[in-house]
């Protein structure tokens, strides 16, 4: 079962008192570091505040985190199967090489088996978690202001087209078509849930996506319009500030957004957005409760278009929305990322958060 971990504070205090009796149970990851260990590390422990807990290895990386050095979290599964524990190994060593299937092959692997034992044990195969690792050296350079080549250099690309071309598929464009006077600023934003893009003027939030969103290119593609092509990479005060505001989220510390918002869509997409911000975390609306809430209970469809439509994620929460018959509905980042985000959110139930408190 992915859901059923301790509250977020046994959690810690099993953390603080390595208790090793959630060994292979439980894993935390650390935001300060971008590390995720087993709850028995001896390294220092970390704020309570920069900890995110998960039940599987394979959530840990999703989320982006890298397996701390000390505990080493990967060992049960490497010790498990030979092929992963050398094509980890491997990837320590060389981590801004770009792993091809020919590798895999010439190290005397079988490829459809590798394939599989790595999405069984991680959601992802080997070279999807080689590539997302170099991708982010070469995005962390570009919004730091480092030069095209300094960034291919970084992420382990040795041929500038194949550079262009991967980060052109991560972004909608080629890191030579950014613009040096930017309208609105890209920036990469690590989550407990995984990677996501924020797209932001200097005052404004306007898109928040995890990065396997089908729709980003999509959505990216209309921003670019919106801003006659001065899209460009960096930090802006809106980024900083929703970059806060979402580790207070999955702290359990706040869910409350306060990042001003730049609305892309119709009037009564706007209105849809709006309610939808209104739903208290920790509990759900159906379509057509939202529809009836507008005074317009014969658009539940026109709702549900303008759900699927947002593209600011966890802050205009169409997580929140669920089928009439409280089945979890379609959702652009996973219904297992909505199904995590509803469970992360009953701690911000007021009678919940009560229990514990006494509990505590």
């Amino acid at each position: 079962m992915l859901f059923d971990l301790p509250d977020h504070d046994t959690l810690y205090r099993a953390l603080l008192e390595r208790d090793s009796s959630y060994d292979g149970q439980a894993y935390v990851c650390v935001s300060s570091t971008g590390v995720f260990c087993r709850l028995t590390c001896p390294a220092r422990k970390p704020k309570q505040e920069n900890c995110t807990f998960f039940a599987s290895v394979g959530e840990c990386l999703e989320a982006g985190f890298r397996a701390c050095k000390r505990c080493h979290p990967l060992q049960p599964m490497a010790l498990a199967d030979p092929a992963i524990a050398t094509l980890l190994a491997a990837l320590e060593e060389r981590p801004d090489y770009r792993w091809r299937e020919g590798d895999i092959a010439r190290m005397g692997f079988d490829l459809s088996t590798v394939r599989r034992s790595f999405k069984r044990q991680f959601g992802m195969t080997f070279l999807e978690m080689a590539r997302l690792r170099r991708l982010r050296d070469g995005f962390e350079t570009l919004a730091e202001g480092g030069a095209v080549i300094e960034g291919q250099l970084d992420a382990g690309f040795d041929s500038a087209s194949a550079f262009r071309a991967a980060f052109s598929k991560l972004l909608g464009r080629a890191p030579g078509r950014l613009s040096s006077d930017p309208l609105l600023l890209a920036d990469w934003v690590t989550t407990p849930l995984g990677d996501m893009i924020a797209v932001s003027s200097a005052s404004q939030l306007h898109l928040l996506e995890f990065f396997d969103r089908k729709a980003l290119p999509r959505e990216l593609a209309r921003l670019d319009g919106f801003a006659k092509g001065r899209l460009g990479i960096g930090q802006s005060d809106p980024s900083e500030q929703i970059k806060a505001e979402l580790a207070a989220f999955f702290a359990g510390k706040s869910a409350a957004f306060q990042t001003p918002l730049a609305y892309h869509g119709s009037e009564f997409s706007g209105a849809v957005w709006d309610v939808l911000r209104q739903i208290p975390a920790g509990t759900t609306r159906s379509y057509s409760e939202i529809a009836a809430g507008l005074g317009r209970p014969s658009a539940v469809r026109a709702v549900a278009r303008a759900n699927g439509a947002n593209q600011i994620a966890l802050v205009i929460p169409c997580h929140r929305v669920i089928g009439a018959d409280g089945a979890l509905t379609g959702y652009g980042g996973g219904l297992w990322r909505k199904q995590k985000l509803l469970e992360i959110e009953r701690q911000y139930v007021p009678e919940l958060r009560g229990e514990r408190d006494v509990t505590s």
